[in-house]
């Protein structure tokens, strides 16, 4: 009987099998930030209600978000557990701050959900190009 090869004490075909499914996860989730970013523009006006790009409201203004501390516009008054939370702005972040930020960050006053992925998506899309 042939005995299977290994590789770090795993059967062969084991790692193998391991490496599609790892390819496919980052497949998936660097897809899920093919977002529109005119569609994205298009979706931030509802994000208007309380965020500008240029201007402080209820929310802090947004040119600059992506790869920005989050918490970190001197003249906006975040809530502590924002300020305090160490997140950086980038896709990721920014896909789970969409989806619910409350759970993201307990405390934040933020309380709007974006529920469809596509639509988080084009919004970050847009909010990445405007630096």
């Amino acid at each position: 009987m042939k005995r299977p090869q290994s590789i770090n004490g795993l059967a062969a075909g084991a790692a193998v099998a391991g490496l599609v499914i790892a390819a496919a996860s980052l497949a998936a989730a660097s897809s899920a930030f093919s977002g529109d970013p005119v569609r994205g523009q298009a979706l931030y006006k509802g994000c208007g209600g309380c965020h500008s790009i240029d201007d402080n409201d209820i929310g802090p203004r947004h040119r600059g978000v992506v790869g920005r501390r989050a918490g970190s516009i001197e003249d906006y008054s975040y809530s502590t557990a924002l300020k305090t939370s160490g997140l950086i702005w980038d896709e990721v972040t920014l896909e789970r701050w969409l989806t619910n930020p409350s759970a993201l960050v307990p405390g934040t006053k933020m309380f709007f959900k974006v529920d469809d992925a596509q639509s988080r998506a084009d919004i970050i899309a847009y909010l990445k190009e405007q630096k």
